[in-house]
C-alpha cells in the first residue's frame, strides 16, 4: 500500500473533533465500514449501533494515557546544556547492566524540542547520559531497550519517581501534525480507569469517539463490552518498525465472554451477532496474546511481543474498530490479517483509496475504520 497511496498533509486531524465547531462531541467523526468486496461505505460514528448486532463483543482497552512527555536538560544543571523531551514510554521490571537488575527502570526516548511544541528525532544514549528533570529529578540512561538500537533506552529516575514526575511536570505527547498543546483530558476514552504505575504513553485512540451516551445506545442495541488492558509505549518512529513489547491484561470474565459469543456464533445461534470486534490495534493484540492456537481465550497477565501479521493471522478477532494508519506503519500488517481473514483480498488498499478521495482525517484525533466480515 505504501507505494500506490500518499496521504496529503492536510487530511492530519489537528485538533480534537469537539473543537472542530460548536456544539460537537468525541463522536463528531466520520465511519469508513469494510465489509467482504463490497464498496466501501460511509456513516458518521454516531451510526454504529445500526451497524453491530445484539450479540457482537466489542473489546476495549482501558488503559490510561500518562502525561508523558517531559521536558529535561542534558548539562550541569545551570541553564546549560541541551535541552531534550523525555518520552516515558513503558514502566519495566528491571535492566541488566553488566549483568545487574536494577528495579523500577522506564524505557524512554529522548526528542528534540521543535520551538514549536512538538518535537524532532533524536538519537539516544550513551549509557550514562544524565537527564535533568524538573523539581530535582534525574534520569539515568543503562541501556538500549534492544541491542543495537539507539531511539528507546532503559531508563532510571532518581530524586523522585517517573509517576511523580510525569504527574507533575508532565504533559501528554504531541505530533508535530497537531495545532497545539492540549489537556490530557483531551486524550483520555471513556473506558480508561485508574492503574497506578502504569498506563500508555499514547492514547488508544480508536475508543476516543465513544462517548457515555454512545456506549448505552450499544448496550441497548444488545452489544456487549470487554475489557483488556494494553499499555502502549511510543509509536515507532521507523517505518514498518514491529510494536516493542508491552503489559497486557486479558481478564477471565473477557475470556469467558468471548468465548461462548464464538461458540454461540459457531452453532448459529444468536443470529447475526456472536462477532468479536477489537476496539483499535491494542485491543487486537492484547486479546490474540491471550488466543491459544485452538482459537480459545484465557486469562493472561504480563508482557507480549506478539506481532500480528496476515502470516500469522488472527485467531480470535473478526473484525477491527479503528484509526486511518499511514501507510508505512507496522499496523497495517494487523489490519490486513483481519481482512485476510475474511478472504476480503485488497480490501484495504480500496477503502484507503475512498478514504483520501472522501477527504477522511487521520491520526489519533481523525475519523475511524471498521472492518467487518463480508
Amino acid at each position: 500500500m505504501a507505494d500506490a497511496l500518499r496521504v496529503p498533509e492536510e487530511l492530519s486531524a489537528r485538533v480534537p473533533a469537539e473543537q472542530r465547531g460548536p456544539g460537537l462531541d468525541r463522536d463528531a467523526v466520520r465511519l469508513l465500514v469494510s465489509r467482504g468486496a463490497q464498496e466501501a461505505g460511509h456513516h458518521a460514528f454516531g451510526e454504529l449501533p445500526g451497524l453491530l448486532a445484539a450479540g457482537d463483543v466489542l473489546v476495549v482497552n482501558t488503559s490510561r494515557t500518562l502525561p508523558a512527555a517531559v521536558d529535561g536538560r542534558i548539562g550541569d544543571g545551570r541553564g546549560r546544556g541541551e535541552p531534550v523531551v523525555v518520552h516515558f514510554s513503558t514502566r519495566g521490571d528491571r535492566w541488566h547492566p553488566a549483568g545487574r537488575a536494577v528495579a523500577g527502570c522506564w524505557a524512554v526516548e529522548l526528542r528534540r524540542p521543535d520551538g514549536r511544541g512538538s518535537t524532532r528525532p533524536r538519537a539516544g544514549g550513551p549509557a550514562g547520559t544524565v537527564v535533568r528533570l524538573p523539581g530535582g529529578a534525574r534520569l539515568t540512561l543503562g541501556a538500549p531497550v534492544e541491542p543495537g538500537s539507539v531511539r528507546l533506552w532503559w531508563g532510571r529516575v532518581t530524586g523522585g519517581t517517573a509517576a511523580e514526575v510525569m504527574r507533575r511536570y508532565g504533559r501528554p505527547i504531541r505530533y508535530g501534525y497537531t495545532d497545539r498543546d492540549q489537556p490530557l483530558a483531551a486524550y483520555q476514552t471513556v473506558f480508561a480507569v485508574d492503574s497506578p504505575g502504569v498506563g500508555s504513553a499514547e492514547m488508544p485512540s480508536a475508543a476516543r469517539p465513544f462517548t457515555a451516551s454512545l456506549v448505552a445506545r450499544l448496550v441497548s442495541a444488545g452489544v456487549q463490552f470487554a475489557p483488556v488492558s494494553l499499555h502502549t509505549g511510543v509509536a515507532s518512529a521507523e517505518a514498518f518498525e514491529p510494536p516493542y513489547a508491552e503489559r497486557f491484561v486479558v481478564p477471565s470474565a473477557t475470556a469467558w465472554l468471548v468465548n461462548a459469543a464464538r461458540a454461540r456464533r459457531r452453532a448459529g445461534r444468536g443470529g447475526a451477532g456472536g462477532r468479536i470486534v477489537a476496539v483499535g490495534t491494542t485491543a487486537v493484540r492484547a486479546l490474540e496474546s491471550a488466543t491459544g492456537a485452538d482459537g480459545r481465550v484465557r486469562a493472561a497477565a504480563g508482557w507480549t511481543d506478539l506481532v500480528v501479521t496476515p502470516e500469522r493471522g488472527v485467531r480470535a478477532v473478526d473484525g477491527l474498530l479503528t484509526g486511518l494508519h499511514e501507510p508505512t506503519a507496522s499496523h497495517l500488517l494487523m489490519l490486513e490479517a483481519v481482512a485476510e481473514g475474511q478472504r476480503q483480498g485488497d480490501v484495504l488498499e480500496r477503502a484507503y483509496a475512498a478514504a483520501v478521495e472522501r477527504r477522511y482525517l487521520w491520526h489519533e484525533f481523525g475519523d475511524l475504520h471498521l472492518v467487518l466480515p463480508g
